[in-house]
């Protein structure tokens, strides 16, 4: 027993011993796992994670300025902001990525809210066209206006059936909007401007009022791509141009293409820098004096000097655009008289203002101007990569070559998402949540998003703007046609500088550019259409018939029509 007794109690110390010592070596493991560093790594959080609430409703993920993409924003591991928005692959940002307003993540439940900024640079690293067309980088934006889509893009009002067919849309002060009436659509602008376009027998009737107007017709055809001509009817000066066509979702637009190139070192000298700077005063572009300039001089001022001709470019740009504003004013206000005369018995005005109205509206800042410097430098590096070889005093070079795409069916450079700065060319009416407002030439424009919605507008905020125009930072929804015209107006105008620039070089100052001269394009203009002065003229009668009995028919029809 005694042996026995001994045995057990041996047995119980070593069951004790044998306890101790496992606790001694469990018990700080466990308390080591529960206050390990901070600094350890964490385990990847779960996709599923990735939609729950605490993510959607996250302050710092939807809205605060450091989750807004920028120019030097790609997706990292720092991009973690807490332990249920940990990055998982398919919520990570690249350089090659376009967040557009409408793109949704493939993160499981997760999409990207239109209240996400996006600056149009952040797939600036994959951004480059065949042209070799250099990229405007940060200065594009111009803005600090939110990318997010407008509330509304549809203007307040009423559609009215019209008797013998057609519909109008009326504004709720009772002016007429637009008319769509035996093929022809007839659109007025906030600002009265009115732009009539009809279809018959594919030839494209387009009349601007006291701007005259053109006529388009199919043309020419180039490795299969097809080219229209216009032919410009304005004050009595006929003119000539030729337009590459681009189908994209199921729209037509149409591209300026240039009737002659410069030699390709005109166009490298026009966008790199000037040894020394070059003055250039108002004296010396000939706008002293100028009705246009002492109206706008409050609203943009030149450069003191130009490091470069692409500077020099943009003020004749701008100053090309503000011309044709003030003509555009000038001849409404002659409208105005002309109707109030009428009003009076043929009594006069009276008390209508022989000219416009002093523009005392937000200035041309200097980061709008250098966006369209940007823009200035990017279209003349696109040309010379187009521009076919040559020297003035060899033999005719070979013409441009035609577009390298085989096919219309590709966007047109108005959605190019390296384009993203317009100047205005002319009146156009915009919408922002739901109420019109106006642009005139000069006013500039940002585009932020690159799809059309399903009215083709795209949202663009107003980076420059005029007295009586639309709100400066203002977000708008804005056709893709107005600002296909717009480019088109910039590259002309563009093309036209340049010429100035060929005949003043070496002149007052300016350095000497080397050859100046030019070579044709693959598709010259054709000649004019001798039957365009007298198609406008007929349209513009029958527009102004259809105007006369569409105001009395609104007027007459009650206001409880279908809005629109």
């Amino acid at each position: 027993m005694i042996r026995t007794s001994r045995i057990r109690n041996f047995r119980n110390e070593t069951a004790e011993k044998f306890l101790i010592l496992v606790l001694s070596i469990v018990v700080p493991s466990l308390a080591w796992g529960q206050h390990k560093p901070e600094s350890a790594p964490k385990a990847p959080a779960k996709s599923a994670s990735h939609s729950a609430p605490s993510h959607s409703a996250s302050q710092t993920h939807s809205s605060t300025p450091s989750h807004t993409t920028t120019p030097g924003h790609t997706a990292t591991t720092s991009h973690t902001t807490t332990p249920s928005h940990t990055t998982t692959p398919s919520h990570t940002t690249t350089q090659g990525r376009t967040n557009t307003a409408t793109r949704p993540n493939t993160a499981t439940g997760h999409t990207t809210t239109t209240s996400r900024p996006n600056t149009g640079n952040n797939n600036a690293g994959a951004r480059s066209n065949a042209a070799g067309r250099p990229n405007a980088g940060a200065n594009r934006s111009a803005t600090s206006a939110s990318r997010g889509s407008v509330s509304n893009h549809t203007p307040p009002g009423r559609t009215v059936s019209l008797r013998g067919g057609g519909t109008a849309s009326v504004r709720p002060n009772g002016s007429v909007r637009s008319i769509d009436r035996n093929g022809m659509h007839i659109q007025t602008g906030i600002h009265g401007n009115t732009r009539v376009v009809s279809v018959h027998n594919n030839v494209t009737v387009v009349n601007t009022g006291a701007h005259g107007g053109y006529v388009q017709r199919a043309y020419v055809s180039r490795g299969g791509v097809n080219f229209v001509s216009r032919t410009y009817v304005s004050g009595g000066v006929v003119r000539v141009g030729v337009y590459r066509s681009y189908g994209w979702g199921g729209h037509a637009y149409y591209g300026w293409r240039p009737g002659f190139y410069f030699h390709p070192g005109f166009y490298g000298w026009g966008y790199h820098p000037w040894g020394a700077p070059v003055y250039w005063g108002v004296g010396a572009w000939g706008w002293g004096g100028a009705p246009w300039w002492g109206f706008y001089g409050g609203w943009w001022n030149p450069y003191p000097y130009y490091a470069s001709p692409a500077f020099w470019l943009t003020d004749y740009l701008v100053a090309q655009s503000l011309q044709s504003a003030y003509a555009a004013r000038s001849e409404a206000n002659a409208d105005a008289m002309a109707a109030d005369a009428e009003a009076s018995g043929g009594g006069g005005g009276g008390g209508v203002d022989a000219g416009p109205a002093a523009s005392n509206g937000v200035a041309l800042t200097p980061e709008v101007k250098e966006a369209i410097a940007e823009e200035v430098k990017a279209q003349l590096a696109a040309q010379q990569a187009e521009a076919p070889a040559g020297a003035s005093n060899g033999p005719a070079p070979a013409a441009a070559p035609a577009p390298s795409d085989a096919s219309a069916q590709a966007p047109p450079p108005a959605l190019d998402p390296a384009q993203r700065t317009f100047v205005v060319d002319s009146d156009v009416t915009v919408v922002a949540n739901g109420q019109e407002c106006g642009l005139t030439a000069g006013d500039v424009v940002t585009r932020l998003t690159d799809t059309p919605d399903a009215d083709n507008t795209v949202n663009a905020s107003v980076s420059a703007t005029k007295k009586g125009d639309c709100p400066s930072g203002q977000t708008v929804a804005v056709k893709v046609d107005d600002l296909q015209e717009m480019y088109n107006h910039f590259q002309e105008t563009l093309q036209n500088g340049m010429g100035e620039l060929a005949k003043k070089q070496g002149t007052g100052g300016m350095p000497k550019a080397p050859d100046t001269g030019t070579s044709p394009s693959d598709v010259p203009p054709p000649p004019p259409d001798n039957t365009a002065a007298q198609a406008l003229q007929n349209q513009q009668q029958q527009a102004n018939q259809t105007e006369a009995q569409v105001k009395q028919e609104t007027a007459a029809a009650p206001s409880g029509g279908g809005a629109q």
